[in-house]
């Protein structure tokens, strides 16, 4: 059909058509002219200097590079925080699925610092295993707590996440049988909205508990301490990804509702001090647990990650010269490979020591005071898996705390934009319209599935090391691979104590 025979419409069609190209040929030469102009003249970006135009697909190919690694060349046992293996076992354990896998172990046995544990060749039958019973922290407090799961959430606050995701937390907390902190941002409606059991987390601001930041505020601290859910109070000192530095919360995430609870402008970035103001030796470290314990009539301890150490004989000796009782309840360990929505890049790399090491250290350092039994010992940092969790409890921990694995069981995907207000799954976004995805109550289920789940095959490999229940765990139970390709048990590596008190506290104590 020749173009004189064509309709009428068809005609005019292909000439708009034409128009329209023309059009945005002409926008597109324009625009790259502008580019090359703007590229050309400016000063700050060498290689958009040099190569205009061109230079800016760089810029492009680093952003999209991260997700290609994730989804197309990573291995699965490569990627760092957490590869696709631990995510995935995660995943499975949260929707309940299967998690058994086939064919072989895809984790390398020979790399330095592999933890294997040693199964006996009679392991514990399932009729003759129990599960971990539950422990009292703070007996001689007004209002003890008796908390009954080795596994628990760590501090999250209401800021950093969602109110989705807080309410899907405090629900799957209550339907699991463990303990949600608060984090540092106070206390919100969405913490108690699960009716969960709560540690409620003293930043060095003190939000929610104070009249100024760092300041605190006993009528606030009582209010706070008259809700029964709120079973323990947790000084943080410090933690993980940030030791050194205070709490971080870009202003743009902070809302009216986030910047009343915290007691902070609205919209204007929230910064806690570096470390309490009145916090700034042993001592003072205990007259405030005494006095927290005193206002609430609940157990206090405190959270810290260690890098130097010889404070923590200080400690000791003070609270022997004092009495057993001004010691604090519990000490949760966090580790330098702990996370965080937002850090300095030198401190989350490069500060504090890992758990692999601290954690046998604190735990010895107690044992040597003759303060084991009366300090309840509290591991965090990169615990998600159960392997994770047995090594925990093998090196001496009482209980295991996780923010970052029960955030894989909302839906966390790894995009690493926790500092920004623009995560994709709703959790760290106070987005209304990213929160769609994140259904507290389909969320809230696994939350205790993954708890559980994680719990179980804590149990599973309690029994293969022959032990009824994973508190019985003790270092041989476990072996770390060294450099030369041969596995040394724990406990040679790091010998257990004796509880003997040193002659220093016992001078003290009896003066």
């Amino acid at each position: 059909m020749v173009p004189e025979q064509l309709p009428a419409f068809v005609l005019l069609f292909l000439e708009l058509m034409a128009a329209a190209s023309v059009l945005l040929f002409g926008l597109a030469a324009v625009t790259l002219v502008v580019f090359y102009i703007i590229d050309r003249t400016q000063t700050t970006h060498a290689i958009r200097r040099n190569f205009p135009v061109v230079a800016r697909f760089r810029y492009v190919f680093e952003r999209l590079g991260e997700f290609f690694r994730q989804y197309f060349f990573a291995m699965d046992r490569e990627e760092l925080p957490f590869n696709r293996a631990q995510r995935a076992w995660v995943y499975r354990a949260a929707k309940n699925l299967d998690n058994t896998v086939a064919l072989g172990s895809t984790k390398d046995l020979r790399r330095v610092g592999t933890v294997l544990f040693v199964n006996c060749p009679f392991p514990t039958l399932d009729e003759d295993a129990v599960p971990a019973q539950p422990l009292t922290i703070g007996p001689d407090c007004k209002q003890p707590y008796i908390a009954h799961s080795i596994f628990n959430i760590s501090g999250m606050s209401f800021g950093a996440i969602s109110k989705p995701a807080v309410l899907a937390l405090s629900n799957g907390a209550r339907m699991a049988g463990c303990w949600l902190n608060t984090g540092e941002g106070g206390l919100s409606p969405y913490h108690l909205a699960g009716q969960a059991d709560i540690v409620f987390q003293i930043g060095t601001a003190k939000y929610g508990v104070c009249d100024r930041p760092g300041h605190l505020d006993e009528h606030k601290l009582r209010i706070v301490a008259a809700h029964d859910m709120v079973r323990m109070f947790e000084i943080k000192l410090s933690q993980g990804a940030k030791p050194g530095k205070g709490g971080i919360l870009p202003g743009e995430k902070v809302t009216e509702e986030i910047a009343a609870i915290r007691g902070i402008p609205v919209g204007r970035d929230s910064l806690s001090p570096n470390r309490h103001p009145d916090i700034d030796t042993p001592e003072r470290l205990l007259d405030a647990i005494e006095r927290i314990r005193e206002i609430t009539g609940k157990p206090v301890g405190f959270k810290a990650v260690l890098g130097s150490y010889g404070w923590l004989d200080d400690l000791s000796h003070e609270i022997h010269r004092r009495g057993l009782d001004s010691a604090p309840d519990f000490i949760t360990l966090d580790s330098a490979d702990g996370g965080t929505g937002a850090a300095p890049m030198p401190l989350i790399d490069d500060m504090g020591l890992p758990l692999r090491e601290s954690l046998p250290l604190l735990v010895d350092k107690l044992q040597q005071a003759q303060l084991r039994q009366r300090i309840k010992v509290i591991a965090s940092g990169k615990l998600i898996t159960p392997a994770d969790v047995a090594w925990a409890l093998c090196v001496g921990a009482d209980f295991c705390v996780s923010a970052r694995g029960f955030m894989f069981a909302l839906g966390c995907i790894q995009s690493l934009h926790c500092n920004k207000n623009t995560c994709p799954t709703g959790i760290t976004t106070h987005n209304e319209r990213l929160h769609r995805g994140l259904v507290p109550e389909d969320k809230a289920v696994r939350v205790m599935h993954y708890h559980n789940n994680l719990v179980h095959e804590v149990g599973i490999i309690a029994h293969s090391c022959g032990v009824r229940s994973p508190r019985a765990l003790r270092r041989y139970h476990a072996r770390v691979v060294m450099a030369d390709g041969r596995s040394v048990p724990v406990d040679e590596l790091f010998p257990e104590q004796i509880a003997s008190r040193p002659k220093a506290a016992a001078a003290l104590s009896t003066s």
